[in-house]
């Protein structure tokens, strides 16, 4: 196998230090970002607050090396007080973060945005997201929350349908400069930050984890988006993976009452 060099960003935890330990195990160079420290599974690590500006500008600067393929993982959760920064950190500093990063980019490199199921309903959100993307500065947030009426839930959740359709929107014109760029949205993973999603989205989550009959495991999502990164994916371009045991299937067979297409078995199971 080639040897790859790939970046990732929140590699200090969950589903960024497991992707980390698998493309360690593959034999490809990590190069780690996170605002925590780590060199657990990490070539190089370097200091990254997606909510500060200037770290963002400089993490892009000392790279110093081309990259295989990028890795967006990092992300804050749904909690309350964290409004603006979730906003930020989720999708504006992200956004900005990879493009400081294009100049690194190997042709046929591959970007992979950390989505969610929490982004699944974008459709209904598509005016609000078109207009979060119109922000530039951080200072804008505050403001943008007070108008649109938004606490932490639906500020993550509104960041996650961000990451879906803003992979969607460069999908073209990174295909015409010979990269891809697909996004992976994950439901109920078992990491240090399942709690705050509990927190967030109620009885659902249990009744969601319950139905698939347990949460994911981080491991799962990173083998996913080490697979999305390798060449082995290169004809998935411009797509939302879903990683969630199954969940978005069984919501959308109840939406849709498609319980009458179900084999005979399965009709008979109340």
């Amino acid at each position: 196998m080639t040897k790859m060099t790939y970046a990732v960003t929140g590699v200090a935890s969950g589903i960024g230090a497991e992707l980390a330990r698998i493309l360690k195990t593959q034999g490809h160079r990590v190069i780690g970002f996170d605002i925590q420290k780590t060199d657990k599974n990490v070539d190089h690590f370097i200091h990254l607050d997606l909510n500060d500006a200037t770290s963002i500008a400089n993490a892009a600067t000392v790279i110093g090396e081309p990259l295989d393929g990028l890795c967006n993982n990092a992300g804050l959760p749904p909690r309350d007080g964290l409004e603006e920064a979730i906003l930020q950190v989720n999708f504006l500093g992200t956004r900005a973060f990879t493009n400081a990063m294009m100049p690194h980019m190997r042709k046929d490199a591959s970007i992979v945005n950390m989505a969610s199921r929490a982004g699944q309903n974008w459709r209904e959100g598509l005016e609000q997201v078109k207009r979060l993307a119109l922000l530039s500065d951080p200072s804008q947030l505050a403001a943008f929350i007070a108008l649109e009426g938004i606490d932490a839930t639906r500020c993550y959740n509104l960041t996650k349908e961000a990451v879906i359709l803003w992979t969607v929107a460069e999908s073209e014109a990174m295909t015409a400069r010979g990269l891809r760029i697909n996004s992976l949205s994950p439901a109920a993973v078992a990491t240090g930050i399942l709690v705050d999603f509990q927190k967030a989205f109620g009885e659902k989550v249990a009744i969601n984890v319950a139905r698939a009959g347990r949460a994911g495991a981080p491991e799962e999502i990173a083998e996913i988006a080490a697979f999305l990164l390798s060449p082995a994916s290169n004809w998935i371009k411009g797509a939302d993976i879903a990683i969630d045991g199954g969940i978005a299937s069984f919501v959308q067979s109840d939406v849709m009452g498609l319980a009458a297409l179900r084999l005979k078995s399965d009709r008979d199971v109340t």
